[in-house]
């Protein structure tokens, strides 16, 4: 998308009338003391302002969790003699600290500001990651062994996942502020393109990177981390561009002369809807975190595909991603998001049964190794973006950070359960695996769209009719069908 298209889109967020882009503002106002001494209306310009810093914070910060949490880092620990469950291990850490992520939200009431609040937490957890340079030096110089690095390295992984799981419920619940609910699918859909078009150019380059390294490819891995951790420091600062908001005044009730201690927000277990989504949450993230840790896996290990070509593969899904993501957030503002997940979720739990069919042969390598990669970038660009969006929609203003703190803990314990299921389970059956771990996968995604059936979402459209509206002609033929 060219910088006049993401002008143009953030021209149309400050052209819309007063009352729709306050619609929000008004309903924090309503619930605000009147004791207040920071207001909390958001200008036009304001939003205009913030929403281009978050697109900008969310691309240097694209390039830094690409290094740190996908094929690259994963291949650097292969090479070091990481076996399948510390593969396994590694995928289900930012998984389990989600568990933490309700004390977030928590902690979040202890102060003033979302800005200073995410700056402390994402800059603590960015820059320990400095750590691990010294160790990529000292296993290249053979002062250290291989499975040293991989156990320092998970440890890492564990300690930055738990500071950084106490800021993800209040950074949801501060961009759930920031973008207009009427722009939300518009918004993230726009936004998630442009990461997606990153990972689609940074990530095979940084895959070549690390693969000619010149030292070999353990130098190459502390180079781009190097380089990861710079980005993502970046990122930070672009937050004082966006407008801060005092999480005080988003309570619903405050009493300041009460001097009970504060108790951690309890209404999100009340709303029998939003646990309805929670359930199909718990149930999807298991199903899918049983295989997707393993795809990489199966690639590089099994198949001894080079990390080059693995990241070309990636980098085709976040093409895919990226030219999706605006028709899918369009469609999501004109249906709602439920019909979408219910949709889109069928034709990603027939993906892993479609790996059954790959081997290390040509017609794999150049046909269906891109073609499964491009469906899957497609698909979970509806899957990731609706999932957000259902849960700003579902969650009252005043208490996004407890609904996305309990969404968070509740997809980190289910999905830290699904990847050790996953990696027991592909280690118990040996060579053929992770294939039937593939096929297990499919059927239980399957079964996960279940309850969301049983979910009300406001302003979304019943399965049928969001049918006629992706197939307008179906609706036109109707008229035939009964005269015959």
């Amino acid at each position: 998308m060219s910088n006049n298209q993401g002008d143009d889109f953030l021209t149309e967020v400050t052209s819309l009338p007063i009352h729709e882009i306050s619609q929000d503002v008004v309903v924090m106002e309503k619930v605000l003391p009147v004791t207040s001494k920071l207001p909390l209306k958001i200008t036009k310009p304001e939003i205009r302002t913030s929403l281009k810093a978050l697109t900008v914070e969310s691309i240097f910060a694209t390039v830094f969790y690409s290094i740190i949490g996908g094929a690259l880092l994963t291949n650097f620990l292969l090479e070091q003699g990481a076996d399948c469950v510390q593969i396994g291990l590694l995928a289900s850490i930012p998984q389990l600290v989600n568990l933490a992520q309700p004390l977030g939200a928590y902690l979040l009431e202890r102060f003033t500001s979302f800005r200073w609040y995410t700056l402390i937490i994402f800059a603590s957890s960015r820059l320990m990651w400095l750590i691990l340079l010294p160790l990529i030096w000292l296993v290249t110089s053979s002062r250290i062994t291989g499975c040293q690095v991989v156990q320092l390295t998970l440890g890492v992984v564990w300690i930055t996942n738990i500071i950084e799981a106490f800021g993800r419920a209040p950074w949801s619940g501060w961009t759930a502020i920031l973008v207009p609910r009427q722009l939300r699918g518009r918004y993230f859909g726009f936004r998630n393109s442009l990461l997606s078009g990153s990972g689609l150019l940074s990530v095979p380059l940084l895959g070549f990177t690390v693969s000619a390294w010149p030292g070999g490819t353990a130098q190459g891995f502390g180079a781009v981390l190097t380089l990861g951790i710079v980005l993502g420091v970046i990122s930070l600062a672009s937050q004082f561009w966006m407008k801060d908001v005092n999480p005080q005044l988003l309570k619903a009730k405050h009493d300041n002369t009460s001097s009970q201690p504060k108790k951690i927000d309890t209404t999100v277990l009340k709303d029998g809807n939003f646990m309805k989504f929670a359930f199909y949450l718990a149930i999807w993230c298991f199903a899918v975190n049983v295989s997707a840790p393993f795809f990489n896996l199966y690639m590089l290990d099994n198949l001894h595909i080079d990390i080059s070509v693995v990241t070309i593969y990636n980098g085709l899904a976040g093409a895919a991603n990226m030219l999706m993501l605006p028709l899918w957030g369009k469609l999501a503002d004109r249906t709602g998001n439920r019909p979408l997940l219910l949709l889109v979720g069928v034709l990603v739990a027939v993906i892993p049964v479609l790996w059954l069919f790959t081997g290390k042969h040509e017609m794999t390598m150049w046909v269906l190794f891109p073609l499964l990669h491009v469906l899957h970038g497609a698909t979970w660009a509806a899957i990731d973006l609706c999932t957000n969006n259902i849960i700003m929609g579902l969650a009252p203003l005043q208490h996004q950070s407890s609904y996305f703190g309990l969404s968070g803990a509740v997809a980190g314990l289910t999905g830290a359960a699904g990847i050790t299921a996953g990696s027991f389970f592909a280690t118990g059956l040996g060579a053929g695996g992770l294939l039937v771990l593939f096929a297990i996968s499919s059927v239980l995604r399957l079964v996960a769209l279940l309850p969301l059936m049983f979910v009300d979402e406001q302003r979304s459209l019943a399965l049928g009719q969001f049918i006629k509206v992706l197939f307008p002609e179906w609706k036109k033929a109707e008229p035939l069908a009964a005269n015959d």
